[in-house]
């Protein structure tokens, strides 16, 4: 049996140091493919739930016209309900808040 040394401590932590570097930077790579991934997804299902809401307002708007008589009258009261949820929503904004910043920020620090 040959008698060994082990290399040097410095030479030890010069590697240490590479490995965690390395490391370092590969849960960056992961978390920002992770949170670049996750903020493809909502953009797509917020945009086809965008067009899914905005035929679904024109369809509402058709069935008030035919109902009353007019498709003027349909899409006017349309506006009229959309403006009383934005008027909602503005005088419920601070409680609407909160909810969301907790909500993106779980998504974040999903781990």
């Amino acid at each position: 049996m040959e008698n060994e040394t082990p290399p040097p401590i410095i030479d030890q932590l010069k590697d240490y140091a590479e490995t965690r570097i390395k490391l370092a930077k590969y849960q960056a790579i992961e978390g920002g493919t992770s949170i670049a991934a996750g903020l493809i997804a909502d953009v797509v299902v917020f945009l086809f739930s965008l067009l899914a809401f905005i035929f679904a307002s024109f369809t509402l708007a058709y069935l008030l016209g035919s109902l009353l008589g007019a498709v003027w009258i349909g899409f006017g009261c349309v506006s009229v309900i959309y403006l009383i949820i934005a008027l909602v929503v503005k005088a419920k904004k601070q409680s609407l808040e909160s909810p969301i910043v907790n909500a993106i920020i779980r998504k974040i620090f999903k781990d």
